[in-house]
């Protein structure tokens, strides 16, 4: 259904981007952002669903800025190559790859012709918060495990729009005390907890549970259509 095109960021960068399209005129935008194993066929897969619900679907490849062309699996040496990716994508200067986030934002706000949401997984959740708190031109954001979002200087982030988040309350890396802080400091986020581990969403992950991905993806489904359309 989708395919890849060329997005330009405001300071001239190339970043690639899945796009996928419903038929027919569409009922909004929609950001999805990566996990750490590039815009990989779950990626893809995840836009291409969310098109057949009736959204223009834009999926920026966040690692472009450091390595072209990522795609992992979820192998042990993936994770490792993935979690190096990201400390230099982390490490880039000014806003980093949020540019590239506007840049898709635009993208979908074009092709979907209104308003424009946005959801990530993992570190895309956390880039998700970010461009929730950071960013213009989104209507609704929601953030799967966010890695990091629950810690720290994240959580002094003021969002700019309406935002949901999923997390597990099995997840050996956010701890359910730091969501349940997190949700203290921001009452205006919609938390949900599941009795899930990280990566619950993700159907090619050992840690997938249908029942949680299922409840989430309809609640998700639920934000959308009201903050969106």
């Amino acid at each position: 259904m989708g395919q890849f095109v060329d997005l330009t960021s405001a300071d001239g960068f190339t970043v690639p981007a899945w796009v996928a399209l419903p038929e027919g005129t569409p009922r909004g935008g929609l950001v999805v952002v990566q996990e750490i194993f590039g815009v990989n066929s779950h990626i893809r897969d995840v836009a291409d669903r969310w098109a057949a619900q009736g959204y223009a679907v834009v999926a920026p490849a966040m690692f472009a800025r450091v390595e072209p062309g990522v795609e992992l699996g979820y192998t042990d040496a993936d994770m490792k190559a993935g979690m190096e990716l990201k400390s230099r994508a982390e490490a880039l200067p000014g806003q980093g790859v949020l540019p590239d986030i506007q840049a898709a934002i635009a993208h979908a706000a074009q092709l979907g012709g209104g308003k424009v949401g946005i959801f990530g997984f993992c570190w895309g959740g956390l880039l998700t918060w970010r461009a929730a708190c950071e960013l213009q031109g989104l209507s609704a954001a929601i953030c799967y495990y966010g890695g990091g979002m629950t810690m720290g200087a994240e959580v002094d982030r003021t969002p700019r729009c309406p935002v949901m988040a999923h997390f597990g309350r099995r997840d050996h890396f956010i701890p359910v005390d730091s969501v349940e802080a997190f949700g203290r400091a921001h009452p205006e986020v919609e938390v949900h907890l599941y009795d899930a581990d990280h990566g619950f969403n993700c159907d090619q992950r050992g840690s997938y549970d249908a029942a949680a991905a299922r409840t989430a993806a309809e609640r998700t489904q639920a934000f959308l259509a009201r903050h969106v359309g």
